[in-house]
Parts: structure tokens; sequence; C-alpha cells
């Protein structure tokens, strides 16, 4: 390579002039050729390799791909930190270098053509292009498109292609986010031809005005007609050769546009428009050439699919169709496996249709343009899109933001051609409502110029920018991980500090929408707190929501030396810097399964919300009602059926439907309770045997099938207690110890639990240990163990270390148990045990009480502190080992389900009788931590044991239970699911209480009134 050559990688320029202008990615019946498919490749470790004649290490590699990912070097994940020297804008020596060769023939289609573009979609990060032994050009921007006319490099026959792919070089410094550092060819390689009459680029806006004493709320979820309105098209964009003909067919439109002058506005009236909900797209068609008048060259036909929508910002409301927007979204990042950022339709649809199911309403393309492909199925689907710019510069904020590409001149022309290039390529899809310059990049001028050209390319979408604290350049307010009380203060509540604001500031940025642009991490178990932000987006208009971070875990398909296939994260692939599992924080894992947390997301934010006023108690006699609240933007409830079912205890007694009318979106509609919900209700009622519920569950279900669900699948759903009868008291049985044995139990001498039903088993044993979840260990904000969020702020203390830290230093997770004393009784026996940690004075004297009794051994454990305690507890409750072979069995139980649940993370669950195989009791996490917990259990049954729970007098508080293959402590101290130790027991917790989850990986600590702080606790269950 020149000594040229290696100065472009040390070049603030973002590629060479040879590089087209940035246009739309556009939809043509121009021929075209795909290069993808199986290249010659050579890797190197420097960026000084060998010239492509020395025929010395030449192997194949599939593009598009990332080539550590197929055996040449290895991935390395950085959240925040450079992964080399921080010295813009070199790169270090050490630059893994990656040589691309391939021969093609044109064919036959491109032989009447003006012009050959080559286009790549994605390279990371720096490449230069040869055809034919000539130097095509250079560039950068790894998630932006680039062109190079090579009309005149082209020749009859074979051809020959070469691209040299570095790793690093001076746009390094412009791309670090929080992903895996994946270099190569990794999106599409294209000959396109061109005519010689082209549609070059078009910028099409439509926009839509609801025609009066109409609205856009008549419109359905999944069938029927919007509302029509006056749909407005314009053309502030239309680099072609003219003649060129527009079409709208369903629109009746068709007009001939003989020069650029003629271009005008379009005005069709009985449009209906396009939301993320109604996503309604007409097809439309540019001609140019012959095909536009009936003479002339050669041209082409251009399709897209237009939506209809205006976007505004009025006073401190974001509108799209005049209406406020509220975000239920996930912020995406482009991640497989197997792939890495390598594109799969069908994978994205069915990852895009999960969101859809799941209620997410929009995405934050977090933090560069996706794969064009995904805008489409954007727009067909229905989602609310922040495009956000390929550009992060968050490592500068180790080095106090000195020397920050951000407000240094030097690379103002790199930051304009990122932003052109994003916004060029994407700007004629519906479903984008907001440009973002991009992620974590501090802040300066050349942002500030990034959003002056956005604004004059584009006026009718506003910028976001989070990093822009102080509102000087952005049109929203945005930010990242608020507390509580600051979003509440943002919103309109008791004022206080913005971060980064001064008063006049921070009142510049109160009178602005405000999002967030990330908020409630999704890392492992997790996230709580869901809830407590939705309600504040309720109670304040000018709040519209947010974007959970994130979606998807990124963890990379690896093996261990003897084959066992596991999902790798940063450190896996020895990195000498990397932020380990900080990558798996997805509300999805690599594999695809959904998490619990994203059951959790789709019920709090449900668009659709049902509440049931109480029927009246035991005697059904007050009749209720049914409260139906459509929060759709645009849709109303004609799409949805709503169904109930009465349930005893978890069996379906009665079902039916009912109709409350058709709802329009943003209104509500209350109900009588239907009268055969109450005569079954009565009937069921007056027959409840002690320890009976009576449950009514309502769901709102689409009535017809979708592009991403099914007839029947729930948007959202409620569950209200009809009636119970209190169980009745537990009593002793007559018959006493026979020898060892009582009922069906033996005992050691310690008064520990040896067999149970002739199966050998032990326990109980207290536990206040828990497998610390990604939650526990982290300390991002202030802890709210030792100050209360309500007296500072949300701020808390910002000294505080993680829980799990505490909770080690307090030896919780090695506790000692010391038997003080076991009595036998005429029907059973009390052990005494005094639980503490090796150099601690704090502990616990527990007391389980066995009693046999007609329906079992009935255990009641009595938990009593004593001693300094000043942390607080991850559990409290027994550990009782049941035999391996229960493994394979299947579970049942009556309680709360189907998923886990914990104090701040619960609106999912609800009282049924479900089964799973005991396998699945737990969430295989990317890292093992805490999971299945399910609280408030009735009955339980895995093979031939049955546990059910006494209900504490007064409160009617239950126990809650775990069944899983590994003790706590194994699970915490493994770090890769395939590192758990093979089981040798089922272990069964039996949990009184557990610690909320909060989201300190990455934001709050769990809140004061989810924490589980030491305290006298008891809890029975009965044993069969």
């Amino acid at each position: 390579m020149t000594s040229a050559a290696l100065d472009d990688l040390h070049s603030t320029t973002p590629g060479s002039a040879s590089r087209r202008a940035p246009r739309a990615w556009l939809h043509t019946d121009a021929p075209s050729l795909s290069l993808n498919g199986d290249w010659d490749f050579r890797w190197s470790p420097v960026a000084d390799a060998p010239g492509f004649e020395d025929p010395d290490g030449w192997g194949s590699l599939p593009v598009p791909s990332h080539w550590v990912l197929h055996g040449h070097g290895a991935p390395s994940y950085t959240n925040v930190q450079y992964p080399f020297p921080v010295d813009p804008p070199h790169p270090p020596d050490e630059n893994p270098t990656g040589d691309h060769r391939r021969t093609f023939t044109l064919p036959d289609s491109f032989d009447g053509a003006a012009r050959v573009l080559l286009r790549f979609d994605g390279v990371e990060s720096h490449y230069r292009v040869w055809v034919n032994g000539e130097l095509v050009g250079w560039s950068t921007g790894s998630r932006l498109a680039a062109e190079f006319d090579v009309t005149s490099m082209l020749r009859p026959g074979s051809n020959e292609l070469r691209v040299r792919v570095h790793q690093w070089s001076a746009a390094s410094y412009l791309e670090d986010q929080d992903q895996w550092w994946l270099p190569g060819i990794f999106r599409d390689v294209t000959l396109l031809a061109r005519p010689a009459a082209p549609i070059d680029d078009v910028f099409v806006r439509a926009g839509w005005t609801a025609t009066l004493g109409d609205a856009a709320s008549a419109g359905t979820a999944a069938s029927g007609r919007p509302s029509t309105g006056t749909g407005t098209i314009s053309v502030p964009t239309l680099d072609a050769v003219f003649p060129v003909r527009f079409t709208v067919p369903e629109l009746g439109v068709s007009v001939v546009w003989d020069s650029a002058e003629e271009v005008a506005p379009i005005t069709v009236e009985g449009v209906e428009p396009w939301s993320a909900e109604l996503p309604r797209l007409y097809d439309a068609t540019l001609t140019s050439g012959s095909g536009a008048a009936g003479g002339g060259a050669a041209g082409e036909t251009v399709s897209l699919r237009l939506g209809f929508r205006t976007v505004q910002i009025v006073g401190d409301r974001f509108l799209v169709n005049g209406e406020r927007v509220v975000f239920h979204g996930v912020n995406r990042h482009e991640t497989h496996p197997v792939r890495g950022r390598v594109f799969d339709e069908a994978h994205a649809r069915a990852d895009m249709a999960l969101m859809k199911r799941s209620n997410v309403n929009a995405i934050r393309t977090s933090h560069y343009p996706p794969h064009p492909r995904v805008l489409d199925l954007a727009d067909e689907l229905g989602f609310w899109v922040i495009l956000e710019c390929d550009l992060e510069t968050h490592g500068f904020e180790f080095q106090g933001w000195q020397g920050n590409p951000s407000d240094d001149p030097a690379w103002e022309d790199a930051y304009l051609d990122r932003i052109a290039r994003t916004v060029e390529r994407d700007k004629n899809h519906p479903s984008i409502v907001m440009w973002s310059l991009g992620n974590e990049s501090g802040t300066g001028r050349n942002l500030a110029a990034m959003s002056q050209w956005v604004h004059a390319r584009d006026p009718e979408r506003p910028v976001h920018y989070e990093g822009d604290y102080t509102g000087e350049y952005t049109d929203v307010y945005s930010r990242m991980y608020p507390t509580l009380q600051e979003t509440e203060s943002i919103g309109g509540g008791p004022a206080t500090p913005l971060l980064g604001c001064g008063p006049a500031e921070a009142a510049r940025q109160r009178s602005k929408p405000f999002l967030h642009c990330e908020y409630v991490h999704a890392m492992g178990n997790g996230p709580g707190q869901i809830a407590e932000y939705e309600a504040l987006v309720d109670r304040y208009p000018r709040l519209h929501g947010g974007f959970v971070w994130e979606w998807r875990d990124h963890g990379l398909l690896a093996h261990t030396p003897d084959g066992t296939p596991y999902h790798a994260y940063g450190g896996d692939f020895h990195e000498v810097v990397h932020d380990g599992n900080f990558v798996m924080d997805g509300l999805v894992l690599p594999d695809d399964t959904p998490t619990p947390g994203l059951a959790e997301f789709a019920a709090v934010v449900a668009p659709v919300r049902l509440s049931v006023s109480p029927l009246g108690g035991s005697s059904i006699a007050g009749g209720g009602t049914v409260l139906v609240e459509n929060r759709y933007h645009s849709a109303s409830t004609a799409g949805l059926r709503f169904c109930w079912t009465l349930s005893r205890n978890g069996v379906v007694e009665a079902s039916g439907r009912f109709a409350p009318g058709i709802v329009a979106a943003r209104q509500s509609a209350t109900v009588p309770v239907p009268d055969e919900v109450l005569a079954a209700a009565r009937a069921d009622a007056d027959s409840l045997a002690p320890g009976d519920e009576l449950w009514l569950d309502v769901v709102a279900e689409l009535a017809g099938p979708t592009a991403w669900a099914d007839t029947g699948h729930v948007v959202a759903r409620t569950q209200t207690l009809v009636a119970s009868r209190e169980a009745e008291v537990v009593r002793a049985s007559r018959v006493g110890w026979q020898g060892d044995r009582l009922g069906d139990a033996t005992f050691t001498a310690r008064g520990d639990l040896a067999t149970l039903k002739g199966h050998a088993v032990a326990g109980p044993r207290l536990e206040l240990w828990r497998a610390p979840t990604d939650n526990d260990r982290g300390a991002s904000q202030g802890g709210y163990e030792t100050a209360d969020p309500e007296l500072t702020h949300g701020v808390g203390d910002p000294t505080a270390p993680s829980s799990v830290s505490k909770w080690e230093a307090r030896g919780l997770d090695r506790l000692t148990h010391r038997l003080v004393s076991v009595d036998r009784t005429d029907d059973g026996l009390v052990q005494r045990v005094r639980v503490g940690a090796a150099n601690s004075g704090a502990g616990v004297e527990v007391t389980h009480r066995w009693t046999l009794t007609d329906a079992g051994l009935l255990l009641r454990t009595d938990a009593v502190p004593f001693g300094g305690w000043d942390v607080t507890w991850p559990r409290v409750g027994v550990r009782i080992d049941l035999p391996a072979a229960l493994l394979s069995e299947t579970a049942s139980w009556f309680g709360t389900g189907p998923d886990e649940s914990y104090a701040d993370s619960s609106h999912a669950a609800r009282v049924g009788r479900f089964e799973a195989p005991v396998s699945a009791m737990t969430t295989r996490y990317s890292m093992p931590q805490e999971t299945g917990h399910r609280p408030s259990l009735r009955s339980l049954t895995v093979g031939p044991f049955t546990v059910t729970t006494v209900p504490a007098p007064g409160s009617g508080h239950r126990a809650g239970f775990t069944l899983t293959p590994w003790t706590a402590q194994q699970v915490g101290r493994a770090a890769h699911p395939h590192e758990l130790p093979e089981p040798d027991a089922l272990y069964l917790y039996v949990d009184d209480a557990q610690h909320g989850l909060g989201s300190r990986a990455c934001g709050l600590d769990v809140l004061p009134e989810h924490q589980l702080w030491p305290s006298a606790r008891s809890w029975s269950v009965l044993l069969a």
C-alpha cells in the first residue's frame, strides 16, 4: 500500500472525492447485479499488508460477513472504552486488514446503461476499492452507504473487484457505539446500471390533514377503514432526466412533469392517514424517459410506498396527524449470534412482528441507520422510528471530553457527511418521525452544524440528540435514565435541577416535548420500575414515553474446547479491554427467546387498559362495571374483541364475550359487567368451598389476523378476584409419631427432613442469598438503601456500592447454621437454629415447627433477625432439596404465572393454574442469575410431592416458590450457563419475600417500597 493510502487512515476526511453524493435508497426496475457471494480473502494483522498480487495467504470468505466471525482475528466488545490508544485521528499500526477480491461479468441487461455505479451498503470501518486494477476511491462510515461511478473502468467479459478493509481508521473515533467491533463488508455490494434517462434521487413528502368534522380515531386496529382527510404530496427533490410521470393509482393521481420547474404539490381528498397503528400505505411510481410520456431515452420506474402523515411540535407536544404520540419503544441494534450485523430479512421481520405482539410501537435505531429494508418493514408493520446517525465518541468521556471530535472544526466535514448520508438514504419513509444526530458524543459545534443541515434539508421532522442537555440545537428534550423525581419535574411536577442546565436553560427544556431515548435497562433479570415511569407519562402530557435499553442481547455463538455451544460476551475473546456482559442487556435473549421482562413491558404499556369495578364481594350484589380505555394514537377498538372467563382455583367455569362498542382512539367506555358473568359468578360464589377463589379475567384480543399476529392474540388483560372463602384452619392429626416416622416423612437426629414419601430429601435450610442479578451487581446511579429518593430528587446516595457487594460483605452468600435445639412433640417437632456468617454479629433465629395434619405435614417457619443488620436481604425463605430424578418432570401449580415476577415487575403475572417442564421453570439468562421466583403460591405439584402454602392470618400473604436445578450459590459462581455444574438435585425455594429488581445495572436502584429489609417473618406450607 502506498504512503498516501495509509495517510487516508489518519485523515478526518470521510472519503475520496470520487464518492457520489448521497441519495435515496430506491426500489427501481433498472438492472442491477448483486456481488454478494464467496470472495477471495486474505487477512493481515497490520495495515501495511502485502499487495493483492502477492499469492500467499488467500482463502475464501462470504460477502456480506464479518471476518472475525469466520476465524480471522476475534471480535471485541466495549461499551465506552476505545480498544486502541486515544490519539485522534490516528489508528494504531496493529490494524487488522482484510483484502477481498472477486471477478464478475456484466449481464446483458447492462448493455444499454449510460453509467454503472458500485454501491456498498455497509463496510466497517475504512475501505479502498479498485476495479480492474484502477483505484476507484475510498470511504468511511461503517453503517452508511457509498456509491462510486465505475463506468470507465469496466470492460467486456471478466472484471475484477478488489476491496481492502481496515478495522481501524480515524473514523473509528466516531463509531464508539455500545456493541461489538466487527470489521468487514457486512452489507450488500451491488452494481447498478443507470439508464440514459435516470431517476437518481427523489424526496416525496406526503402530509395529511383531517377533514373538518372528521377524526383519525375512527380507524380500526386490524380491519375496516380509518377516517379520511386531505393528503398533500410535495417533491422537494427530484434529480431526474425529464419528463417524469408520477402516479398513485389508488388515488387517481397521474401527472407528467416535463421539467423541474413544473414539479408542484398535489392535493388529494379522501386519503387515509398513516400511523404506527394503522400503517396505511399507497403504492406510487415515478417513471422517466420513454415510459413517462411516450418518447425519449430509456428510463426507469422507481416504486415508492407513501404514508400520509404530518409531524408537528405544538408547544410542548409532539404530534403526528394532530395527536400526541407516546413512544412505547425499544432501542434496536443489528445483532445476531452467528451473522453479527449481517442482515437477514426473514429474521428481521419475525423480530419486528414479536415487537408488535409485545406492544412495542416505536424503534430508535441505536446507534446508526439499519439495513434499509428494516425501514421498509417499519413502514409496512407500523412503527414510529427515530432514525439515528452513525455517530458516537463516548470514549472521550474518559479524557474529560478533551479532543472530542464533536467540537473540533477539523471533523466538521465528517460529521456533515454522516448526517447527510443518513437523511438522504432514508428520507422517504413515513415511519421516520424524527432524526437523531447520534449518541453519547458530548456536545459541540459540529453537532450544531448537523442540526442546522437537517433543519434546512427536512424542516418537517424534528431533530433529536440526547447530549444537547441545554437544548441549544435540538427540538425535543431527551434524556437517559433520569430519576422518577426528575422525570416528574420535567413533566410539570415539583421542580428539581435538570442535568447541565441553569434556570433559563431548564425553562427552555421544560417547554419542549420530552422523551426517554433510553430508560429501564433490560439487562438480565429485569428491568423493574417500568410501571412507575409509565404512570408519569399518563399524568403529564409533556412526557412522550421512551425507549427501553435494549431490544436484544448481543451474544455471539461460541464453543468451548469440547464443542459445547454458548453465547459469548466481552472478555470471552481475550480482549485487552472489554466491558464484560454489559452487551447482554436485551428484552430478548440471543437465541430469540423473549424474557419475562418483555412480557412485563407488554403488560404495562398495553394500548387498551381494562379494569373491573368490585362486583360486591361474596354476595355478588353490586353488579360492577368494566372500564375500557383506548390509549391508541389513532386506532379504534373495532379490530378487537373482548372476552371474559370465570375461573375457580384456576379452572375455567364459564366464559364468553362482551361488546363495549367501538371505542375511538384516546376515548374510554364504561359498560356493565355482562349479566351472564354475574349469574355465573353468583352461582359459583354460593358453592365456594373453604380456600376456593373465584377470578374474573377480561382480555382484549385481535378479532382477525394481522401481518404480525394471529386472531386471538391478547393485546391487554386484567384480572379481578370476584369472591373467595377463607381456608379452614389446618389442625393437627390425631396420629402422631410412629417410631421415627411422622406421616410420610422421616427426620434426622438434628431435626432435618430426611425422606418424604420414601424419597431422599433434605432441608429446610434458611436462605437469605440469591444469585446476584445484573442489577444487583450494578451501581450506575445512587443507592436508595441509604438515601430517601423523595428527599434527594431521586439521586440517592452517590457513594453507595452495589447491593451485591454489601450482601457479600455481610456474608449472606455463606451463612452457617448452628442447631440450638430439637424437640419432639406429640404430633411433630420443633427445630431451633441460629444462622449467621463468619465475622458477623448479625444473624437470624429460626424456628421450624413441623406438625402432622390430616392434609400432610405442616411446616411453619419463624425467622427473627438479631444483631446489627444494616443491609437489605436478597430473599428470605427456605431451601428444600428434592431428588434429581424430578428434573425430567413437569411442574403444575396454582398461583402466579406463567413467568417469574418480583415486587417491581409483576404486571404480567396473573393468578391461574399453570404447568411447565421443570427445565423451563427458570430463564436461561446470558449470565446466570436469580430467576424463576413466582410469588403468592397456592399449591405446587412436582412428581409425587405437593406443596400448599397457608396464607398468613389477616394479611392473606402467601409464600412464593422457585424450582431450580442449582443452588443460588452455584448459579452466582457461573459466568455462563454452560459453566453450571451437572445437577445433583432439584432445589425448591419457598420464599416469604424477595428484594425487588430495580434497574441499577444502568438506571435506578430498587425503590424503597420494593426493598426487602430484615424483619421478623413467618410463613407456612403443607407438604404432601
